[in-house]
């Protein structure tokens, strides 16, 4: 019961294994920097991408500091395959060119935790 419930959910709400969730956070001590940094990698991941993935706008996490580090996060949905990691590693290349930017972007497909 309980699966035949899941999987439906699952594949209304386009989740694994319908469609992979990449998860983009992104870590700065600044707390003035984090959002500009989370801005700036969105609008590059958008810039870069095709029809083919989803991504929602930048926001903080649910804990959105830890030991003095600043948490924001991107959500994108989509079929992870080599254009989606073409696009990924383009995005990020792009993004760390700005050395003025203090923020790190770490990028985690299908996360098993989005805390």
């Amino acid at each position: 019961m309980f699966y035949e419930s899941e999987i439906i959910l699952r594949e209304k709400l386009k989740y694994p294994p319908f469609s992979d969730i990449i998860l983009f956070n992104i870590t700065s001590s600044d707390e003035q920097n984090i959002k500009k940094s989370a801005l700036k990698i969105y609008n590059i991941l958008l810039k870069n991408s095709n029809n083919n993935i989803q991504i929602f706008k930048p926001m903080p996490c649910p804990i959105s500091k830890i030991k003095n580090k600043y948490r924001w996060r991107i959500i994108a949905k989509c079929r992870f395959n080599n254009s989606i990691i073409n696009m990924i590693n383009k995005s990020l290349e792009e993004y760390y060119k700005n050395k003025n930017l203090k923020a790190s972007v770490i990028v985690d497909i299908n996360p098993t935790s989005m805390v």
